[in-house]
């Protein structure tokens, strides 16, 4: 009769766990995973120097590669297949105006094209990603300092309405297998300025929470997420606004109503690989100001292409909306339910919280 008593006390915990294992396995979100095409091989070294933009605002030629083929959109519209000729020219392949057509590229030292001729009609690369590096740059319309100093006198715009209570945490803390290149705390940024003292991300929590869940799910793709920014003070919003130029603001968000950054409800970010640890080629560069940066831009690689969408669709999966004009960048679908925020990373309270597995 002891002996039994002394099970049933030694079962009660076991499955006390049991049964809080089982609840928060049901009511936690399923971890489904989104359905893609099959991922594509790389595009040929030989044409990477080729890829890119050719001619005048009003009639970009966009040479990109798709499903193992060199192609040309024409007019925004006209898809055209070039045949390789040799290492430099190639001619359209489709019956139309441009049938037998050739296209040869002028390459420099390096390999990259500085034009392409349509027959005799020669048509000039435009110079839309960065020159060297990994980061395109704005040059501010003020020195950065002094909009520094007047942002951070500044108060941001006041709100009414009832509004969740801010509870930032940590990305890191939730997952540690979620990496950081916060640009923000370095001067590797579009305005060459260090603008936070530390390399930290903090998002409201549900949010976070649904960044790890996204986290998660790449893993079985090979991939984890690399996070650039996530929670930003007003004052920095407002810094970024005065400094660039007014053709560039798309790009930026208007202090006079706060950004999705500020109220911690929108993370920029993009995947590395698991094994090497090393961020994925994307159609374009982090922050960058031009059209490459929208999340459909048809250019760039058939792998470039699948990398953007395989991080769009999983983090959908979790309650995100990527930005139209930046393919990083993705909003908490509760946003408007929180404040604009304008405390420095190091006013955060440090708070304890449930670390997933990685």
């Amino acid at each position: 009769m002891r002996r039994m008593d002394l099970r049933r006390f030694l079962l009660i915990p076991i499955l006390t766990a049991f049964l809080i294992a089982v609840s928060i396995a049901t009511s936690a979100p399923a971890l489904t995973q989104p359905t893609l095409p099959p991922k594509p091989a790389p595009a040929p070294e030989r044409w990477r120097g080729l890829i890119g933009e050719y001619g005048p605002d009003d009639d970009v030629i966009i040479v990109f590669e798709r499903e193992g083929k060199l192609c040309a959109l024409l007019k925004h519209t006209e898809v055209e297949i070039l045949e390789e000729v040799d290492q430099n020219t190639f001619k359209f392949l489709s019956p139309g105006p441009h049938a037998q057509q050739h296209v040869t590229f002028e390459r420099d030292a390096n390999g990259r094209a500085k034009q392409l001729a349509i027959d005799a009609v020669v048509v000039k690369r435009r110079q839309i990603e960065p020159e060297s590096g990994n980061q395109l740059h704005v040059t501010p319309l003020r020195p950065v300092a002094d909009l520094m100093k007047e942002a951070l006198a500044a108060q941001p715009p006041s709100e009414t309405g009832n509004f969740r209570e801010t509870d930032l945490v940590e990305l890191t803390k939730l997952d540690p297998t979620i990496r950081l290149e916060v640009r923000y705390a370095t001067t590797n940024n579009f305005l060459g300025t260090k603008f936070y003292s530390q390399a930290r991300a903090f998002m409201q929590r549900p949010a976070a929470e649904a960044v790890a869940r996204a986290n998660q799910k790449l893993k079985e793709y090979g991939y984890g997420l690399l996070i650039h920014d996530a929670y930003r003070p007003w004052y920095v919003t407002k810094v970024f606004w005065d400094a660039t130029p007014e053709d560039k603001h798309i790009f930026v968000a208007d202090p006079a109503k706060g950004s999705r950054h500020n109220r911690g409800c929108a993370v920029d970010l993009t995947l590395y690989d698991l094994k090497t640890k090393k961020p994925i080629e994307m159609v374009s560069t982090y922050d960058e100001t031009t059209a490459r940066a929208y999340p459909d831009y048809p250019g760039g690689t058939s792998l470039q292409r699948w990398h953007r969408k395989l991080l769009r669709d999983v983090m959908e999966s979790e309650g995100f909306t990527v930005y139209e004009a930046e393919w990083w960048h993705f909003d908490y679908k509760d946003w408007q339910k929180y404040r604009i925020g304008n405390v420095r990373f190091e006013e955060i309270g440090r708070k304890t919280v449930t670390t997933m597995s990685p």
